[in-house]
């Protein structure tokens, strides 16, 4: 089997306890985000790190209400991988949706894996 017979590798959120399809990882590049249109309308954030690690948040900016962290930059802190909003430039824990500018705010993470 070559590489090109395996099957794709597709990115997969976890959300009301079902494992939802989200993209091939072909898709994603590293260090940049995509939305993702959820089955309820809500959207997540899809992010794929420069090590490989996938991550998704829910992608409402909680500041300002508006769907863009997809679009945001990636960069780490003390060892946290983080989104900066493109707004307001709050950065957001990818790992665990918590705010690192404002402890009193986070956004959902989901659980991802390849399958």
């Amino acid at each position: 089997m070559t590489i090109q017979d395996a099957p794709p590798i597709t990115l997969q959120i976890e959300l009301a306890g079902s494992w939802l399809p989200v993209c091939e990882i072909t898709r994603l590049t590293p260090g940049r985000g995509m939305a993702a249109l959820l089955p309820d309308g809500r959207q997540a954030a899809v992010f794929l790190d420069r090590a490989g690690t996938p991550y998704a948040i829910d992608n409402r900016d909680p500041f300002t209400g508006a769907q863009v962290l997809s679009r945001g930059l990636v960069g780490t802190a003390d060892g946290r991988v983080f989104v900066a909003s493109p707004l307001l430039k709050q950065r957001f824990d990818l790992a665990t949706g918590r705010c690192l500018d404002d402890d009193e705010v986070s956004v959902r993470a989901f659980a991802v894996r390849w399958a």
